[in-house]
């Protein structure tokens, strides 16, 4: 039974009134504030139009006031039956944020203390027949960490070490301080008989196109006066046929027996087959009478993480089904802020971008959440692999509480158990750059005390892992491994060159540097970078003008503002600046800021990871820092809050393509061309390479013949750039890889930054089709770089966008509104980086 209906919140001063008055069954809550279950107080105050919303200005500041206070939650439910002495029931909570009491019918029966478990209450003894009262108090944080030692180190807040909740309530470098609380989870009532199953765990020891070998554990819980258990498994397929079956009995409280799968259909990643699920049924019985199931769905499939190649040098490859998988991803935030009371929806879009963006790997970051189920069962079904780091980001922690301890300790099995069935799980991770960290903060002296934290990461998360989920690996951190520092020969990197001027290489107990200048964060250091997997990198890009100006007040809505400023909360703005400066030269107004961070951050990625790529033989995955944002800010993401695709998005459909052609080259040095093959067949054809000036006259044509292996890659030639582009102007050069005969995407490129090349003036002509509902676009006069459709409207998918187009050339774009609102596509305008803005004719 779900229990979302009919609650109220009120706000208390800290002790003002006894917590039983409050709790009492019978207190009279009909002129407290209509809540949503689950939500948080946040969001029910913006709802009721008690607070202005936080997103807007400096609102954020105005809310600090919620985390002061004390807060209830109340609910009242009603029971048909009157509970029996042979029924278990049991009160869950599947998110509580974060320190809180409950009580039934004014009876106190636990607390919490943690927002990352589930909590199950036996209020067998307290329900009854009728009406029941639930009563939950938050008390607030300040309370649980004002009488503690303060760590040494804690990024962007000294508290949040004892506190088990998101670290990025607190804020961090992409997003605000917005302390939440409340009921963000699910809520039920669960009614049990005699035993009930405490666990299911499935995964596949081992499997191929013959067969696969399934081993499933089981475990249950008897309660009094219950008879003999047995249970009954059968695994069913898309098409609901049993293709295995067992059932036997619970000699204690545990079971294991294996499952055998003829010709199995495999689960893969989307774009190496199809992500193909089954159905496991598990009954549990006592005396041959079923007292409770679970249907969950499951994958066959093996992932490895392969640490070492078949030559015995150091690797970092994830490998699936015994292939060797190229991972295209991003990481991945909270999608909101106000965590609890985020649609599923928002889910479902985020995570079909990445999909359509060909990526194949989202990691969740430490300092979020563990995801709520929606998105676990999502990447099952569209075919994701996850990363999975647990909640511990950028902080010493008190390992040396036996309280907090034992409180992560619960975290741990309660997270590992509910997601250890996903197909798409790949990796459990145990943190985010702490080990890292520590080393460079306690080189530079910032630290001196030991490791706290350590024995979670390398001890207790492991020894866990071993027992509840054997079958899958575990990292200890990200980055990790090797002698270096950060090493690139060894594990994961982050690339923090790039945009934040890390100087590398650096060793272990080396003095960290930062080169705060134009060559110091420029994303040609990426070149330089050959790591075996770069696991986050990545650099700024405004947030599309629409989003901005839905939360930006109209008179600060200008490049330089203080209120454009406040968008952006990472710790030096001149890093911007400085990226900018070398690719773009500095924007002098908001249009020209929108455009060039953009454009930066684009074809600084794509610089990037066509590299990596390239250099796939050793290289075996990239994951861009970030693939969203949690609120309406200036940060790394590649999709702004409102939904909408910044260009490097849909840059990133485009390099992150399963079959790629890349040119790689540097002004004055020899041109190549490769072919980045991640399909699992070999291709043989034609690569043409065109040659074109800014008025699009055709220069020069070279046809390349190319024979690349299944998931290979090979460089097809190198020549001199004059002999490519004859008598041309490099800064007057547009060049162009396509494979017509393939199913590829054709590639652009220029041969000199952005600010140097000679751009001609291009006119643009737009006109979008009522019926079909598709936007003409054609270039006019002279090559048009980066046009640009928008429309004032969040959630809009396009086919493309921000894309270049030869004189004469015409594209037609797909565009529709994801939440099935109507498109306002009267008011669509197109504009380029050297086109005027204009509207669009309509027609039918």
């Amino acid at each position: 039974m779900l229990l979302h209906d009919n609650w109220r919140i009120q706000q208390y001063e800290v002790g003002e009134k006894p917590p039983l008055t409050i709790a009492d069954a019978d207190l009279d809550d009909r002129f407290w504030i209509s809540a949503s279950v689950p939500g948080d107080v946040h969001s029910t105050l913006i709802e009721r139009k008690l607070i202005d919303h936080p997103y807007y200005g400096h609102n954020d500041i105005n809310s600090r006031w919620v985390e002061q206070k004390e807060w209830w939650y109340r609910t009242r439910f009603q029971m048909d039956a009157d509970p029996t002495q042979q029924e278990r029931w049991e009160l869950i909570f599947e998110g509580l944020d974060t320190h809180a009491t409950v009580y039934v019918n004014g009876l106190e029966i636990g607390t919490a203390s943690n927002m990352h478990r589930t909590y199950v209450y036996d209020v067998s003894r307290v329900i009854r027949q009728g009406k029941n009262t639930i009563a939950v108090r938050f008390d607030p944080l300040y309370l649980y960490h004002r009488d503690k030692a303060l760590m040494q180190w804690s990024s962007y807040t000294k508290e949040r070490p004892w506190i088990r909740k998101a670290a990025m309530n607190y804020g961090w470098d992409w997003g605000p301080r917005i302390v939440t609380v409340g009921i963000w989870g699910k809520v039920r009532l669960e009614r049990h008989v005699q035993a009930k199953l405490e666990g299911v765990y499935a995964y596949t020891k081992q499997c191929d196109n013959q067969q696969a070998d399934i081993k499933v554990e089981l475990e249950a819980k008897k309660y009094r006066g219950c008879g003999h258990l047995t249970y009954r498994a059968r695994l069913l397929d898309a098409d609901q046929q049993v293709v295995a079956h067992a059932e036997g009995e619970f000699l204690r409280g545990k079971v294991g027996f294996d499952l055998q799968v003829s010709q199995p259909q495999l689960w893969w990643t989307h774009d190496l087959g199809k992500p193909y699920l089954y159905q496991l049924e598990t009954v549990l019985l006592a005396d041959g009478v079923e007292v409770d199931r679970r249907e969950q769905r499951i994958g066959i499939r093996t992932v490895e993480l392969v640490l070492e190649d078949d030559q015995g040098q150091p690797a970092f490859a994830f490998h699936i089904n015994g292939v060797k998988l190229f991972a295209k991803g991003s990481n991945w935030i909270p999608v909101d802020n106000l965590i609890g009371a985020a649609p599923d929806s928002r889910y479902k879009h985020l995570i079909m971008l990445g999909v359509e963006a060909n990526m194949n790997m989202l990691r969740i970051w430490a300092g979020g959440i563990y995801e709520k189920d929606v998105f676990y069962d999502l990447c099952d079904e569209l075919g994701l692999l996850v990363w999975q780091d647990f909640a511990f980001a950028n902080a010493l922690f008190p390992d040396y509480n036996a309280d907090f301890v034992e409180n992560v300790r619960q975290e741990a099995i309660c997270n590992i158990q509910r997601l250890r069935n996903h197909a798409s799980l790949a990796l459990w991770c145990g943190n985010n750059e702490i080990d890292w960290l520590y080393d460079m903060k306690s080189s530079s002296g910032e630290i001196t005390t030991p490791f706290y934290g350590e024995t979670i990461y390398h001890e207790i998360l492991p020894e866990l892992l071993e027992q509840l989920d054997p079958a899958r690996q575990y990292w200890p951190s990200s980055p990790y491994g090797g002698n270096d520092a950060n090493d690139p020969n060894h594990g994961d990197r982050h690339n923090w060159q790039v945009w934040h001027g890390s100087v590398y290489p650096r060793k272990f107990g080396e003095v960290p540097l930062l080169d705060y200048s134009v060559e110091g964060v420029t994303f040609k250091n990426y070149k330089n970078d050959f790591t075996l997997f770069s696991s986050e990198f990545g650099m700024h890009a405004s947030a599309t003008k629409y989003t901005l100006e839905r939360n930006i007040p109209k008179d600060q809505f200008y490049w330089g503002s203080v209120e454009m400023a406040y968008r952006n909360k990472d710790t030096n703005h001149q890093k911007g600046i400085l990226l900018m400066e070398g690719f773009t030269g500095v924007p002098q107004n908001l249009d020209e800021y929108i455009q060039f961070s953009m454009l930066t951050q684009a074809e600084g990625l794509k610089y990037g990871i066509e590299h990596y790529r390239r250099n796939k033989t050793r290289t075996s995955g990239s994951l861009i820092w970030q693939h969203g944002d949690s609120w309406p800010g200036t940060s790394w993401s590649l999709i702004d809050y409102e939904l909408l695709p910044k260009a490097s998005y849909y840059y990133a459909r485009k390099f992150y393509h399963p079959l790629l052609l890349s040119l790689n080259h540097e002004p004055g040095e020899l041109l190549e061309v490769w072919v980045i093959n991640d399909h699992l067949s070999s291709l043989n054809g034609l690569v043409i390479l065109e040659v074109y000036d800014m008025q699009g006259q055709s220069i020069h044509r070279m046809e390349l013949h190319a024979q690349v292996e299944a998931n290979g890659v090979v460089k097809l030639g190198e020549w001199d750039e004059q002999e490519v582009l004859k008598d041309l102007s490099p800064e007057q050069a547009v060049l162009k890889l396509s494979a017509p005969a393939w199913e590829c995407l054709d590639n652009v490129y220029y041969l000199r930054d952005a600010k140097d090349v000679q751009l001609s003036l291009s006119s643009i002509h737009a006109s979008y089709n009522e019926e079909t509902q598709q936007l003409l676009v054609q270039a006019n006069d002279a090559v048009a770089r980066m046009v640009q459709i928008l429309i004032p409207q969040g959630n809009v998918r396009m086919s493309d966008n921000y894309f270049d187009l030869l004189p004469g050339e015409q594209r037609t774009i797909d565009i529709r509104q994801a939440d099935g609102e109507a498109l306002k596509y009267q008011h669509i305008t197109v504009s380029a980086l050297n086109a005027d803005e204009v509207p669009v004719t309509l027609t039918r």
